[in-house]
C-alpha cells in the first residue's frame, strides 16, 4: 500500500519560495502564472494494515511530525 502526503502552506500564510518562483517565471517571460505556492511531497510504502488504520497513523505522523500545523495544512491519499 502506498500514500501520499501534500503538505502546503496554508492560505494567507506568506511563501517568500513561491514568490521568488512567481518572479522567476515573470522574468524568463513565462506570462499567465498569477501565483506560486511551494510545498512538500511525501510518498510513503505502508505494510497493509488496512486504509483506515493507515489514514489514522498518517494523520498523526502529521500532526506530529511532517507538518506544522499553525501554519500549515496536509492532505493524505490512499493508494491501493
Amino acid at each position: 500500500m502506498r500514500a501520499k502526503i501534500y503538505v502546503t502552506l496554508k492560505r494567507g500564510v506568506l511563501d517568500p519560495q513561491g514568490k521568488a518562483i512567481h518572479a522567476s517565471l515573470s522574468h524568463l517571460g513565462i506570462d499567465g502564472v498569477e501565483d506560486v505556492r511551494v510545498g512538500k511531497f511525501m510518498e510513503v510504502a505502508l505494510a497493509e494494515i488496512g486504509r483506515e488504520e493507515a489514514k489514522k497513523r498518517l494523520d498523526e505522523a502529521c500532526r506530529r511530525l511532517l507538518a506544522n500545523t499553525v501554519i500549515e495544512e496536509y492532505r493524505i491519499e490512499i493508494e491501493g
